[in-house]
């Protein structure tokens, strides 16, 4: 039997993941967590067999988490990803396991099936050997994403545009689009705030909520909510509030740019 654990901060995610992994026989899950920080505790603190991760979670990403893992005791990963524009070539070449969302029961079953060949085949220090590689590789794909990618399209009106991503004060996701905000003009595309989130890599976007990022550049002004919460308002003028759920995050992130800190 082997011991699961699940991590990704998209509740329908883990719960596809959750019900695949009940039609296997041999998967028992030993944990399921939204957050890498969590996550990372948890399986320091008893390694599971086999760890299911996304790549692009918040807090501690899947990257950051993968490399952080005791060496000695690194478990099978399966990276869990929407971005097949740099990750496949990754995988691919470093024979590693992945499942690209959306998946079905039966590409996860193939995926599964890899991974119990590989565990009875390849020697514990190939396979880690073989995840260190994917990992080093998937960040150096991250790297050269955001370095060529300066400029995205985007629509306005009947016409496209390209957007210089340095110019981007503020994302918002709603559901399949995510609009931008450059100065006194707002932009729309057809993406995830993820995918989003990925092009902007570069930039430094703060996540004050699950469906906004603003560009750390561009805030003015900072104040609180009576409940604790952050108001930030942009460079463009607009005003825009944390969620209680991101509002550790957006703490810790502020605290690092205060002087004296260190």
């Amino acid at each position: 039997m082997m011991q699961v654990v699940i991590v990704d901060d998209e509740p329908m995610a883990r719960r596809t993941l959750r019900e695949c992994c009940a039609r296997e026989p041999d998967l028992q899950i030993a944990g399921e967590y939204g957050d890498g920080r969590s996550a990372l505790t948890a399986i320091l603190e008893k390694p599971p067999d086999l760890l299911f991760l996304d790549i692009q979670i918040e807090s501690v990403n899947g990257i950051a988490l993968a490399r952080s893992l005791d060496q000695r005791q690194l478990p099978d990963i399966v990276f869990v990803t929407a971005y097949d524009r740099y990750a496949l070539e990754a995988f691919e070449v470093c024979a590693s396991d992945y499942l690209l969302k959306p998946f079905d029961y039966q590409r996860f079953q193939a995926t599964v099936a890899r991974v119990r060949r590989k565990r009875g085949e390849a020697p514990a220090d190939d396979r880690r050997n073989a995840l260190v590689s994917v990992v080093s590789r998937l960040e150096r794909e991250v790297k050269a994403l955001a370095d060529c990618s300066p400029r995205i399209i985007a629509e306005s009106g009947s016409s496209m545009h390209i957007l210089n991503i340095a110019d981007i004060q503020l994302v918002e996701g709603d559901r399949n689009y995510v609009k931008f905000t450059v100065g006194r003009e707002q932009y729309h595309a057809r993406s995830t705030l993820q995918q989003a989130e990925l092009s902007l890599s570069s930039q430094p976007m703060l996540r004050i909520s699950r469906s906004c990022l603003i560009n750390v550049n561009y805030i003015r002004e900072l104040s609180r909510t009576p409940r604790g919460d952050f108001i930030f308002v942009l460079a463009c003028g607009t005003t825009v509030t944390s969620s209680e759920g991101h509002r550790d995050g957006v703490r810790e992130h502020l605290n690092g740019m205060k002087l004296g800190t260190g």
